[in-house]
């Protein structure tokens, strides 16, 4: 097959599994999951010149095992199956110690539409709401590269009221605007969404209570956190931020959710699962994902741990498909069994506990005490 000819096969395949998911629910069984893995990376490996080199390295040339690349790679490098002067989308990562990013580009933009959109209508909007989006992130019309600017445009494209505002202008968050922006909602009785980093969310908390204000905003009305506090002074424990939050909105636990992604893949997790009845523990939060995304857990020695193990996260996109499909973070987290679901979901536990965590085996209980 030819490059363009095995890529639309690939798009297809991938796209397919998205919709079916979207639509009706469908899952991916681990079978289907793991043979399009391994389609995707042997693609990858004859097409991905940097990647290639780099799996030589491993001795990982005929297998997919431990052959992920760290998301720093990304700075390094433009790890692509084509060249970078066709790219539809170019989404800048964060910086390195000297100040200079990386970059994810994208072939098409149908992967990236499909994934984000499927994910987050079936968590955030399993109600099937048509919100007010206030977005209190880079709007893309000024930061084209910010990916989740780009999301958060196509997600109000798609499932908005026509009403959509931004609130980050240059790196100053425009948190007046915003309260008048959210009275005019519960003056009209429009339910909202707010996208909104961890650190934004308490500036905005901070500044209506300088003015002792509480905001019932209107019902179906809902809060997205996309971000913590990574190179903040300050950080608050996420269960009293969303507790604050649930207070100051007169919003439900389930009305408050964490969207975790990186700008190295494709598809999100979030809080969940779908629908999920409202958390008695908001500072313990389990992380689901469409079928195509999958978190492995890893030890010191590249080697998946069992569930319950906490160690360094590796994510398989199977929507990374013109980039690389399997990327190690630092982050830790473990797989465990949702108590409320009796299904295997993700918990993160972070980055500040350290690699000492790694090949720990920790109970529930336990990793709810980490987190606090």
């Amino acid at each position: 097959m030819t490059y363009p000819s095995e890529s639309a096969a690939l798009d297809a395949d991938i796209l397919a599994v998205i919709d079916a998911w979207r639509s009706r629910g469908v899952p991916l069984s681990d079978e289907a999951f793991d043979d399009l893995a391994l389609r995707l990376f042997e693609y990858q490996r004859r097409y991905n010149l940097p990647y290639s080199r780099y799996c030589a390295t491993l001795g990982s040339e005929t297998s997919m095992p431990q052959s992920w690349v760290p998301a720093a790679a990304f700075k390094e490098a433009a790890l692509v199956t084509f060249s970078t002067e066709r790219a539809l989308l170019a989404f800048q990562t964060s910086g390195t110690t000297d100040g200079h990013p990386g970059h994810h580009y994208f072939e098409t933009n149908r992967l990236y539409d499909a994934a984000l959109l499927a994910g987050f209508e079936r968590f955030m909007l399993a109600d099937g709401a048509r919100l007010r989006y206030c977005n209190v992130v880079p709007n893309p019309s000024i930061r084209p590269e910010s990916s989740l600017g780009y999301m958060m445009r196509a997600v109000a494209d798609a499932f908005g009221d026509g009403a959509t505002s931004w609130y980050v202008q240059e790196d100053r968050i425009d948190i007046d605007r915003l309260i008048v922006d959210l009275h005019d909602a519960v003056r009209h009785d429009r339910p909202v969404c707010i996208a909104i980093t961890a650190f934004a969310l308490v500036a905005l908390l901070d500044r209506l209570g300088e003015f002792a204000m509480q905001m019932p905003l209107p019902h179906g009305s809902r809060v997205m956190e996309t971000g913590g506090f990574k190179g903040r002074t300050r950080t608050v424990d996420r269960g009293e931020l969303y507790r604050k939050t649930a207070d100051a909105f007169e919003l439900s636990d389930s009305a408050i959710v964490a969207e975790y992604g990186m700008t190295e893949l494709t598809s999100q997790y979030y809080d969940g699962p779908p629908g999920a009845a409202a958390r008695t523990d908001t500072s313990f939060r389990y992380k689901y994902a469409g079928p195509w995304l999958r978190a492995r857990v890893t030890g010191p020695d590249g080697r998946s741990v069992p569930d319950g193990v906490v160690g360094a996260l590796v994510h398989v996109d199977l929507a990374n498909r013109a980039s690389c499909i399997a990327i190690a973070t630092e982050d830790l987290g473990a797989r465990v069994l949702d108590p409320q679901t009796g299904e295997t979901a993700l918990v993160l536990i972070g980055r500040e506990l350290g690699a000492e965590l790694r090949g720990c085996s920790l109970d529930a209980e336990t990793l709810r005490d980490l987190r606090t």
